[in-house]
């Protein structure tokens, strides 16, 4: 666990930015917050001038640590968001990652981050409208309801998270231990750590 954890802080390190992969756990002793903190390896410190290509690569896999996604699963969402004709290709692309059921668990405050939610799903402890989904992908949509089985209330770890207050997004709504999407997201009412506008910049080249 300790091993995994450090890995999750060396993505941050690397990347410049915190990205909350580790929860709360991120807003107490993290690297990212040292002065001085450099990317992990010997050759952490060495100059390197950042090119624009570069920044768009950075931005690229910020987006993909943030969300758990390899390569063709973003592109995937990219390739989704760009043939939606007369919407911004940047807004629908958040909401397109927005709307995976991983994250509406992790936005309501059932889970401390996505991995956990992740893992909750893919081992059967989440509902929606009653019926369990096994994949974290699922787009959820407007007015299905979304909780969790009694089983997993009573996980310690969940059952601490559950205890906590957790500011939900306007466009989500928390009534006990079950949510609902209340509004199709839009690119002001989503906080993220990168530049998606630079991310379809990338995949546009």
């Amino acid at each position: 666990m300790q091993k995994l954890q450090n890995k999750k802080c060396r993505i941050c390190r690397r990347l410049g930015v915190k990205l909350f992969l580790k929860g709360k756990r991120c807003y107490e002793k993290c690297p990212i917050d040292r002065s001085g903190a450099i990317p992990p390896g010997v050759h952490g410190r060495k100059f390197s001038r950042p090119t624009f290509y570069s920044e768009q690569l950075k931005e690229k896999q910020r987006l993909k640590a943030i969300y758990g996604l390899n390569e063709v699963q973003l592109k995937n969402y990219f390739d989704k968001a760009r043939n939606v004709e007369g919407e911004p290709t940047d807004e629908i692309l958040l909401q397109l990652l927005e709307l995976r059921l991983d994250n509406i668990l992790y936005r309501l405050g059932f889970s401390s981050n996505r991995r956990t939610a992740r893992q909750l799903i893919v081992h059967g402890k989440v509902l929606v409208d009653g019926h369990k989904v096994t994949i974290p992908s699922y787009r959820v949509n407007l007015g299905q309801v979304v909780s969790l089985t009694n089983q997993a209330q009573n996980i310690p770890q969940i059952k601490q998270v559950l205890e906590e207050t957790v500011a939900v997004p306007g466009w989500l709504e928390k009534k006990a231990l079950a949510g609902t999407i209340k509004h199709w997201p839009k690119k002001e009412d989503i906080e993220v750590e990168a530049n998606v506008s630079t991310v379809i910049e990338f995949y546009s080249r």
